[in-house]
């Protein structure tokens, strides 16, 4: 006779691939402990729940804080206090062991709704510098997540309840992080990718400077490039004046293969994206998204770039010229590549999901019992 069915855990994450890729790690060390998962997330992140059951998908409305106009703020609070309504009726009906929040606007109304429903609740930021939509939930939460540590540094309260977890990586980076760094002093793989939803900046920068290298180097390499839908065409056509062999794509769902088997990744330092290539071990070039009001992903390139797996660049300095010459130093130097992926690989923490599990299950046993 089987025993009763445990009750599932809520991950809550939305916006962008960053808030749900770690969640589907999450997920899989939680499914594989015998714990159902549930996802409650926002209609633009939709098309990255695939790793989740659909009938376990779960959409309330949500919105980002932007400006503040009059109008505009009260949209948002309109908007927000019904996704708050209908997390409150989902977690009702779930009964949740616990709720954990992702960071990321979308993940208010689902953890404010534990919170006030006395459901055991907790966070994870993956970023170097802790996110709005974390730094307003994060007094309420029974438990934060890190990936960084002394994120709290001068929030003893916080501090008090944070635990060091590191930023969860997917299935298959964990798979992908096997592969060992390949040989560099031949063929060199480049591949470039902007995030979930893509960067005009390496559209605009990176086919002109490869375009810019000695005929020699460009005849070793071979380009995967992720480009927005509308930029495709111009980047392709780009490659195949410079007559260097390139694939060229919006998406690729199998990115974290295309890690392991590149030599050099020219990248935005989004957190999973910094997760991943600390994990796989793979030297980079990365320009932060600029104008963040929360610079997370400079201070996130810069934990890489201090480990000596990375080299950053502000967007203002990502000219051709100046990636070209970064490229080309790098293309004559395998052993400084090969070092870059060393220490890129010292960072990595491939047991995060499995430490945030742990973390996730102690939480939903010592909140229930408060």
């Amino acid at each position: 006779m089987q025993g009763p069915v445990p009750a599932p855990v809520l991950v809550a994450a939305g916006g962008t691939g960053g808030h749900l890729f770690p969640a589907e790690a999450l997920a899989a060390a939680l499914v594989r402990r015998g714990i159902p998962v549930h996802l409650v997330t926002d209609r633009r992140a939709a098309r990255y729940g695939g790793a989740f059951a659909e009938d376990a998908v779960h959409v309330v409305a949500s919105a980002t804080w932007r400006g503040r106009n009059p109008l505009a703020v009260a949209k948002t609070f309109a908007i927000l206090g019904l996704g708050l309504y209908q997390a409150r009726a989902l977690i009702g009906r779930l009964k949740p062991a616990a709720v954990i929040g992702f960071g990321g606007y979308p993940t208010i109304p689902p953890v404010l709704a534990a919170v006030w429903r006395g459901v055991p609740s907790l966070i994870h930021d993956a970023n170097a510098v802790i996110g709005r939509a974390n730094r307003f939930l994060a007094p309420r939460v029974n438990a934060i997540a890190t990936t960084f540590p002394n994120l709290f540094a001068e929030a003893p309260a916080l501090a008090a309840k944070a635990a060091l977890t590191g930023n969860p990586v997917r299935p298959a980076v964990a798979a992908a992080a096997a592969i060992l760094y390949p040989d560099a002093s031949g063929p060199l793989r480049l591949l470039i990718f902007g995030g979930s939803q893509g960067a005009r900046i390496l559209a605009d920068v990176v086919p002109p400077a490869i375009a810019l290298l000695q005929g020699e180097l460009r005849a070793r390499l071979s380009v995967v490039q992720q480009a927005r839908e509308e930029d495709v065409t111009r980047v392709r056509a780009a490659y195949a004046e410079a007559s260097v062999a390139a694939e060229v794509a919006p998406f690729f769902f199998d990115l974290p293969a295309r890690l392991a088997a590149s030599h050099l990744v020219v990248a935005r330092s989004g957190a999973s994206t910094v997760a991943e290539l600390a994990a796989i071990g793979r030297p980079a070039i990365l320009v932060p998204l600029p104008h963040a009001l929360d610079q997370d992903q400079f201070a996130n390139a810069g934990v890489l770039e201090q480990s000596g797996g990375a080299i950053r660049i502000v967007q203002d300095a990502f000219t051709p010229a100046r990636l070209a010459a970064e490229i080309a130093a790098l293309g004559a130097a395998p052993a400084r590549l090969a070092a870059m992926a060393q220490a890129a690989r010292s960072l990595g923490r491939l047991d995060a999901a499995d430490r945030l599990a742990d973390l996730v299950l102690a939480v939903a046993r010592t909140g229930a019992t408060k």
